[in-house]
């Protein structure tokens, strides 16, 4: 079957545009094939600088014929129904048109037949809608043909389009059509410079491999693989290992079309400023990569006084004045890098603090000087429950913000946190102190790692938590997809950092205490803490369901009410797990469902609970009696473990249930003809789900 290629030639296109504006021209074209009822094979799309592409292989010739009943008018119906039907479906008559009968009678039905079109008549009218509707985030208009109405609007001026059409062994077809006064064609350009003569093209293979000839490579993973395998190998050849970066290789590729990876230097004394403001200097202002020195003694690596670029050229002077152009920029930008770290350097953190009460938090949450106020209370009243030293909390709580007062950060705010414990060491601080500066931030998302250090846990928790509580107590919750403050974020971080340090906490007593510091009423006091063990719940589910782990566990460890200690919900979610993974769990879960849907149907019907003890008295069979028995060993067995916080050992009590429920359900009738009898069966089986409360709510368990 014929193959589509199909290229959008233009000026530059903006990096962070490329991949979606690839993905969106598959995704338009490929969609609007299949809704003409042409199903092809594969497709896959393409983007550079100064193109996007398509290929789509394996489309039928034609669309399939299409065959249509429509039921139209009553035969004898009112004349000028019967008018609309004749014009609706093209019938010059009624005696084109069937007659139908069913239950309401008889009625014209007629027969329509639409055959199917050229697939390349239907790529020529779809095409032009999908480039005239692409939905670029910015686009404009240009040239003469601007000013007149409907003219095309585009990321960047568009110069030519190139169509074809066919079967590999046959000479592809011009899908004919135009854009604005661009003519599709089958004819395409190479790179600005180094190979700028246009050439004719037939299929996605020919079109590629001329591409190639013509110093473009098309595929930007082509490109990302030859810029990271030269850049490694130019370090490597000079004694540096590359400081690998994916977010500027993604951005990077996206600027070249023939990758040639150089390599500058600038002035040694540039590496007394912190290596991050050095790396971020030089990826932000011009989009080059750092190198470290391996035989460094620093474990993290120190940076060289080099630098790698990518070039879009082959320079006839080997690239000495690209380099040169880069290196006198990157110069420049050093300079005032590093004057902004040595500017910073001479004022105290603390200093910094008073135009803290000049800058609002938000407008019903106060200043930032009021927000660390709250963050550094709450952090003393965390410091000893989590073993943090409690004048160290609120040390680095009263300063882990104040660098974002400083020039470095205001000129590179990804490095805020990491500044501020840069310079709480330059001015003498204790290392937890300055380690708590940078790390209260983390962790910022489930790669990020969290912190072990006591003050920065203490420091980051009280952080998070004050953040949740302030958003909750003016309403700014995060409603589906929108979440303007990171709140879900910020839950997810207490959660891990509870879980992976292993803090016994009481949710409900620390949201609490970040509410105490803000203006609530008493009633929203009472609330708003239930409201955000709920939010965490749901955290806490997500997070389970990413690694693999059973959300429902949550529900059913969460439905026994009372419980907001985070580490021992998760320990006991991890151990229900492991249980319901064995044969004892599957059963004992069947039985407890089984006896749960009983009871529930004859409480409907008796509009009653079946609370309280069984009568022992009333125990006919021997298997009711080693259910009861079972029962009472277990429950207080059960609850004596999770009393120790042993719940491997209270699963392996509640196993010891399932022989005598198997054994119950199979010779036992709980609705006897007796009234007595079948209450006090009733009320056995209740015991069954009250005895496995004492881990879970197995009715929230799914099977």
């Amino acid at each position: 079957m014929p193959d589509l290629l199909l290229e959008l030639f233009s000026e530059e296109i903006p990096a962070r545009m490329q991949a979606k504006a690839a993905d969106d021209l598959r995704r338009m074209v490929t969609d609007k094939l299949v809704a003409e009822g042409l199903v092809y094979d594969g497709a896959k799309a393409f983007a550079t600088p100064r193109r996007l592409a398509l290929t789509v292989h394996g489309i039928p010739v034609r669309q399939p014929d299409l065959k249509e009943e429509r039921r139209g008018p009553r035969v004898g119906g009112p004349e000028p129904a019967i008018q609309g039907f004749l014009k609706a479906t093209g019938l010059s008559s009624l005696s084109e048109a069937k007659i139908q009968n069913d239950k309401k009678g008889d009625f014209y039905i007629a027969l329509i037949e639409k055959p199917g079109r050229a697939a390349i008549d239907v790529l020529a009218e779809i095409l032009p809608v999908i480039i005239r509707t692409f939905p670029w985030p910015k686009s404009m208009r240009w040239g003469v043909r601007s000013a007149k109405p409907g003219s095309l609007n585009w990321v960047r001026p568009l110069h030519a389009i190139t169509a074809t059409f066919g079967l590999e062994t046959e000479e592809p077809d011009i899908v004919n059509f135009s854009v604005d006064g661009i003519e599709a064609g089958n004819t395409t350009y190479g790179h600005r410079f180094l190979a700028p003569a246009a050439f004719k093209v037939r299929r996605f293979e020919d079109y590629e491999a001329k591409l190639l000839n013509a110093k473009v490579v098309l595929d930007a993973e082509r490109r990302k693989d030859a810029i990271l395998t030269d850049a490694k190998q130019l370090a490597f050849a000079q004694g540096f290992d590359l400081v690998e970066d994916q977010n500027l290789l993604d951005e990077v590729a996206g600027l070249v079309e023939w990758p040639v990876v150089l390599m500058g230097s600038f002035d040694q004394e540039f590496l007394a400023t912190p290596a991050e403001v050095i790396r971020a200097t030089i990826r932000n202002n011009q989009k080059c990569f750092v190198v470290s020195d391996p035989k460094s003694t620093e474990k993290t690596g120190k940076l060289a006084n080099k630098f790698i670029l990518v070039a879009n050229i082959e320079a006839t002077d080997g690239g000495k004045t690209i380099i040169g152009g880069n290196e006198r920029v990157i110069r420049a930008r050093l300079s005032d890098a590093k004057f902004f770290y040595e500017t910073d350097l001479k004022t105290r953190l603390e200093d910094r603090l008073p135009k803290f009460e000049r800058i609002v938090f938000h407008e019903k949450l106060g200043t930032q000087a009021e927000r660390i106020k709250r963050i550094e209370r709450l952090a003393a009243e965390l410091a000893p429950t989590v073993g943090a030293d409690v004048v160290k909390a609120k040390r680095a709580a009263h300063l882990a913000k104040a660098d974002l007062l400083t020039e470095v950060v205001g000129e590179f705010p990804e490095v805020q946190g990491l500044m501020g414990k840069y310079y709480a060491l330059a001015q003498g601080e204790d290392a937890s102190v300055a380690a708590a500066c940078e790390e209260h931030y983390k962790p910022q998302g489930p790669a990020d790692r969290v912190p072990t250090d006591p003050v920065s846990v203490a420091v980051a928790l009280a952080d998070k938590l004050d953040t949740l509580a302030g958003f909750w107590a003016i309403d700014e919750k995060p409603t589906g997809s929108k979440d303007p403050y990171a709140l879900r974020r910020a839950a997810l971080g207490v959660i891990r950092l509870i879980a992976e340090n292993a803090l016994r906490l009481s949710l409900s007593n620390v949201a609490a205490s970040a509410l105490a510091g803000l203006s609530v009423k008493p009633a929203d006091a009472q609330k708003i803490p239930s409201d955000l063990l709920a939010f965490f719940a749901d955290r806490l589910k997500v997070q389970l369901r990413e690694q693999g782990a059973r959300h429902d566990l949550v529900d059913a460890v969460f439905a026994l009410g009372g419980q907001d200690d985070l580490l021992m919900i998760v320990r006991r979610v991890e151990a229900l797990g492991k249980f319901l993974d064995t044969d004892d769990g599957k059963n004992l879960l069947a039985g407890t469902k089984r006896a749960s849907n009983i009871l529930s149907i004859e409480e409907r019907k008796d509009k009653r609970t079946f609370d309280g003890a069984p009568d022992a008295g009333l125990y006919s069979l021997p298997e009711e009696k080693a259910l009861a028995k079972a029962i009472g060993e277990v429950k207080a067995e059960a609850s004596a473990a999770v009393a120790k916080e042993d719940f491997a050992a209270a699963m392996s009590a509640m196993a010891k249930l399932r022989p005598p429920v198997d054994a119950f359900f199979d010779k036992v009738r709980v609705n006897d003809e007796d009234a007595k009898v079948r209450e006090n069966r009733l009320k056995l089986l209740n015991e069954i789900r009250s005895a496995t409360r004492a881990v879970a709510d197995f009715s929230k368990i799914q099977d």
